[in-house]
């Protein structure tokens, strides 16, 4: 008979300590007794004491060998909760970091497809796009300091200089939206000079990001280019015609999209890139802009990933 009631309450100390050792899907999950893990370890420590078929479970076994028991096992439980919290957080911590606050800078030569990728990134990640000329545009008409200096620059047709655009570019990144959101800089540093003096302003980058398409492609691309004046929406004779033959008569070649004229304009840009890439060495990836925009996209997206988790 004894034998039987020690092993009955052994049998139900070892259920206890199983229970105990238990442990939720997360800190707030529920025990099967409808409270939390927490509460279930002091109910264990109340009921030390407590008696089954009138035999006391610490007579049989000794007070000291049930709170070691116990003890083991709040302490492996208290030790999964933690790890499953720490878990929880680093799951969290990555795709926090990759969403908000990115500062990004996207390069590529007239017709690598910038402005498509653009919008995407725009869109995915929730950053304030930014090109020169609309932040030009905009610190004119809000009449800022760097905004009146521009303004001279352009009202007398010549070209704003680098550190009037430095200035006009640093005001707008310190501006609350771009604090918050992040932000993208689209086709910005041009030159060596530009990004040295981005660096002087302390503005830094977590990815520049390099559209490489080679020059052939870039011809077809920017010769087969038209603009319905109309709707302003642009159409590629090649890859992209429109369908209605109205809009296909009245479409119309922008002046500079030759090929003579995109040709002058490929050697200025591969005269600076190779520099400005130097600049960005630690942080800049080299993206293939000859595939369909979903690809490169990925690319993209990926590039941007590796440069954050580095």
């Amino acid at each position: 008979m004894k034998y039987t009631l020690q092993s009955s309450a052994f049998a139900l100390l070892m259920c206890l300590s199983s229970t105990l050792a238990f442990v939720p899907s997360s800190i707030n999950a529920a025990s099967p007794w409808g409270t939390t893990t927490e509460s279930a370890l002091k109910m264990a420590d109340l009921n030390l004491d407590t008696n089954f078929d009138d035999v006391s479970v610490v007579r049989l076994l000794g007070l000291k060998r049930v709170k070691n028991i116990i003890r083991r096992n709040k302490a492996k439980t208290e030790s999964a909760l933690k790890a499953a919290s720490a878990a929880e957080t680093s799951e969290a911590a990555p795709a926090a970091a990759g969403k908000s606050g990115l500062k990004l800078i996207i390069a590529g030569a007239p017709a690598s497809g910038k402005g498509t990728q653009c919008e995407i990134i725009k869109e995915e990640y929730g950053v304030v796009h930014l090109s020169t000329g609309d932040m030009l545009r905009a610190a004119v008409a809000e009449g800022t300091e760097v905004g009146k200096q521009a303004k001279e620059f352009m009202n007398a047709g010549k070209l704003v200089p680098d550190e009037v655009i430095i200035g006009v570019v640093a005001d707008r990144l310190e501006q609350e939206d771009c604090k918050t959101n992040g932000w993208l800089l689209d086709g910005f540093p041009r030159t060596p000079g530009q990004a040295d003096a981005l660096a002087s302003a302390g503005v830094t980058a977590d990815c520049f990001i390099f559209l490489n398409v080679p020059d052939e492609i870039l011809v077809e691309r920017v010769v087969g280019r038209r603009t319905d004046p109309v709707t302003g929406k642009i159409y590629h004779m090649t890859f992209s015609p429109p369908d209605d033959e109205e809009v296909l008569a009245r479409l119309e070649q922008r002046d500079d999209d030759t090929e003579e004229k995109v040709k002058v304009r490929l050697e200025q840009f591969h005269a600076n890139v190779e520099a400005v890439k130097g600049s960005y060495s630690e942080i800049g990836v080299d993206i293939d802009g000859t595939a369909a925009p979903d690809v490169v996209s990925k690319a993209v997206g990926a590039a941007i990933a590796s440069k954050i988790a580095a």
